[in-house]
């Protein structure tokens, strides 16, 4: 059966290169990706000035009863029609995307830990951790590259939205996570370590493994009632 990781973080932790660099050294063959940021909502009927009033860091942004179906039906086994999203005109794509259910399926995106329905489909919980300094760097080059924004408006979308949303939404969601790595740097051990643990995952998906509960038994009638009589 299917095992499912969610891997969440902030904007630019470098859930997307980490988890990438992961998919080659584990086996792309074996794993099926999903980027959270394809869920966003379709906004094909708002004019582009509108687009950028959104607040894209938001749960509102996102589609997540159609998220939902799709990651469940994955889960099933059952290949979906994956919707694609356009960052530079800020609404959906008209192509959609053939997805197939592989061993191991990779879900990230910054909101992967907060949606609790999505928490529980996940067979392990990941959170992707950097500091608000790199994570700003970071973003600034990427959208100033690959998405031709200005660095005014990057400015102002990161103080504005991203990161008060990452402080109130976003690093909450770690307290769910199973596993927080640190991505704080040039060099550090993150690619190994998810390495390791993604394919101990694919390991578990194949043999059927099941998943121990550490806490099973933590809080049991008979353990509790010796506390307390």
């Amino acid at each position: 059966m299917a095992r499912m990781i969610l891997v969440g973080g902030g904007s630019s932790s470098g859930k997307s290169y980490l988890t990438g660099e992961v998919i080659k050294r584990v086996g792309e063959d074996e794993i099926t990706r999903i980027s959270i940021d394809d869920y966003y909502k379709d906004q094909a009927d708002m004019p582009l000035a509108e687009r950028y009033k959104v607040n894209y860091d938001h749960p509102s942004a996102f589609d997540w009863k159609l998220m939902r179906s799709q990651l469940a039906a994955l889960k099933k086994g059952q290949a979906i029609e994956k919707p694609t999203y356009d960052f530079v005109t800020l609404t959906r794509a008209e192509k959609t995307e053939h997805i197939e259910p592989k061993s191991l399926i990779i879900v990230e995106g910054i909101m992967a830990l907060v949606d609790k329905t999505i928490r529980e489909m996940g067979d392990l919980l990941v959170f992707i951790d950097a500091s608000a300094e790199r994570r700003f760097l970071r973003r600034m080059i990427r959208d100033h590259r690959e998405r031709g924004r200005t660095f005014e408006n990057i400015v102002s979308q990161y103080f504005s939205t991203v990161q008060p949303m990452y402080d109130e939404i976003v690093k909450p969601s770690s307290i769910y996570a199973d596993l927080i790595v640190n991505n704080d740097g040039v060099k550090n051990r993150a690619v190994s370590v998810l390495s390791n643990v993604f394919s101990e995952e694919l390991g578990k998906a194949k043999s059927g493994e099941a998943e121990p509960s550490a806490m099973s038994e933590e809080f049991s009638e008979d353990k509790l009632s010796a506390v307390f009589k």
